[in-house]
């Protein structure tokens, strides 16, 4: 019988889903100098999570079960940071390809531990290092500027089964 370290539970009731992005194809990885792909990413009001493996529409939900980023979450403080910094007042959330926009600032506290928004159990499983694409798509600097503070967010994996919403009092 292998041993199992259980995983530390945190509270994150007052975490607040902002906006939600899927993507069908991956449209960044790309060599330096090329052009991105376009699969495009959709902003839902709605996703279906699935346990192990993703979101339903979003290119990791069909790959390889059990891989560590089945989802992604940003904080909009994080955003609202790169937007100051950069002076891109409508830079849109969705260039960072994150999957979650969230409400809250500390997503490090998520990190190797499960937490549950609106009755689905995830388990926050390493933080989301910005690429070389930030530089491109955002400004020269968003990528060490995102480095900073935890910016670029969590990648997470889905425990359990369920439909995660824009929090009504984000939805717009």
């Amino acid at each position: 019988m292998a041993n199992h370290i259980p995983i530390p539970s945190i509270d994150a009731s007052a975490i607040r889903v902002v906006q939600i992005f899927v993507s069908p194809g991956h449209d960044y990885w790309t060599k330096a100098g090329e052009e991105k792909l376009s699969h495009g990413i959709l902003e839902v009001s709605q996703v279906e999570c699935v346990a192990g493996h993703g979101l339903r529409g979003d290119r990791y939900c069909e790959g390889r079960a059990n891989r560590k980023g089945q989802v992604t979450f940003i904080p909009q403080a994080a955003i609202d940071e790169i937007r100051d910094e950069f002076q891109l007042p409508q830079l849109s959330a969705s260039v960072f390809r994150r999957n979650i926009v969230v409400s809250c600032a500390e997503l490090s506290q998520l990190l190797n531990r499960r937490f549950e928004i609106q009755g689905i159990a995830f388990e926050g499983s390493q933080e989301c290092t910005p690429c070389n694409w930030m530089n491109r798509v955002v400004a020269p600097g968003a990528k060490k500027f995102m480095q900073e503070n935890f910016r670029g967010g969590i990648r997470a994996k889905i425990i359990t089964n369920g439909t995660l919403r824009v929090s009504a009092s984000e939805a717009k």
